[in-house]
């Protein structure tokens, strides 16, 4: 029976990490706090928060923590199973881990069979090099049944840092990271204060893919509005033609009380599209689209339905696979453009 105390637990948890990377999949672990750019004008994430950097130490110390409470929830068993009474009798000895943020995320992580990690927060690539590669290591050699380590990462980090810098980050065990592209538009890039151009997207895509890692691109219809609509379609295909990541991933925009854009919609400055506008929007992007990415639509802002009621698109985090699945893909938005939609109650802001 274990004699560690309550404190030996300790280790930060972030909030935010990509569905793809959450649930009971990945172990969340905090690299660094908050967003270092935090200006983009339809993002409510981090406002309130101070970006800071974390130290190496810190990090192995929230690493060695989530070690110990794995090796409490199983109880020492070799085979790594996690029972029921086991975590009852640890619950009893620490009642406060009732209340411990990450506690049931480890659990959960080990039920799931401990295979992947994302690294948090919002742009974990900004860590100088040599930082980064220590954590990530050490991360690896302490969980050596992870597979898989994910981070968010901001295109302009990864277009300013050199090659060998990416490719040092990826052998330490960096294996994908999640961009957000949001447009490929210039103007709507600038408009949204996204801090990076279609060429600094570009460029940040392509050092990433040519470094080894899985690129995953998130991109927004209707971002532009009724305004700036085709040019948005248009140019965000024309990014992500170039870059060709793994995955090109859909997520549909809405405003958000508290952000400048919002307020923009209140006052009538801006124009949302429709939800049938939105995907007229996405036609012609998916049209446009030269890839052999998966096109995903992973998020419950795809909420369109067919004329039987069901989901329009798989949520399925590997989607479709183009070139083969581009035509069913434009066969189910001319299906969804048969159906009136009206956005669901909990995207009206």
């Amino acid at each position: 029976m274990s004699t560690r105390s309550a404190e030996s637990y300790n280790f930060e948890t972030g909030i935010y990490r990509p569905p793809s990377e959450g649930g009971s999949d990945s172990l969340l672990v905090r690299f660094t706090r908050n967003c270092p750019w935090n200006r983009c004008e339809f993002c409510a994430m981090y406002k309130t928060e101070k970006f800071e950097l974390r130290s190496v130490d810190e990090i192995k110390n929230d690493i060695d923590a989530i070690a110990a409470l794995c090796n409490d929830l199983k109880g020492g068993r070799s085979d790594g199973t996690v029972r029921r009474e086991t975590v009852i009798a640890l619950i009893e000895r620490h009642p406060e881990l009732n209340y411990h943020q990450g506690f049931a995320m480890v659990y959960h992580w080990l039920l799931s069979g401990a295979r992947t990690a994302f690294v948090q927060d919002a742009n974990s690539l900004i860590m100088p090099t040599g930082q980064l590669v220590e954590a990530l290591r050490y991360l690896r050699k302490t969980f050596p049944s992870i597979v898989r380590v994910t981070s968010y990462a901001r295109a302009k980090t990864l277009s300013q840092r050199k090659p060998e810098e990416l490719h040092a980050i990826r052998k330490a065990g960096l294996d994908r990271v999640h961009i957000g592209l949001e447009t490929g538009d210039d103007e709507l890039l600038k408009k949204v204060k996204k801090g990076v151009t279609a060429e600094g997207h570009i460029k940040g895509g392509q050092k990433a893919m040519a470094a080894g890692f899985q690129v995953s691109e998130y991109w927004m219809p209707g971002l532009g509005g009724r305004a700036m609509w085709e040019n948005h379609a248009i140019n965000t295909a024309r990014v992500l033609n170039a870059i060709n990541p793994h995955y090109i991933r859909s997520r549909p925009f809405y405003t958000i009380p508290g952000t400048p854009i919002h307020a923009a919609a209140q006052r009538g400055d801006f124009q949302m599209l429709t939800p049938n506008e939105q995907m007229i929007e996405l036609q012609r992007m998916i049209e446009a689209l030269d890839v052999t990415s998966r096109v995903c639509f992973d998020h419950a802002g795809n909420y369109w339905r067919d004329r039987d009621g069901n989901l329009l698109f798989t949520h399925s985090y590997e989607g479709y696979k183009f070139p083969e699945e581009k035509p069913k893909v434009l066969e189910r938005i001319a299906e969804g453009l048969k159906v009136d939609h009206q956005r669901p109650e909990y995207l009206n802001l």
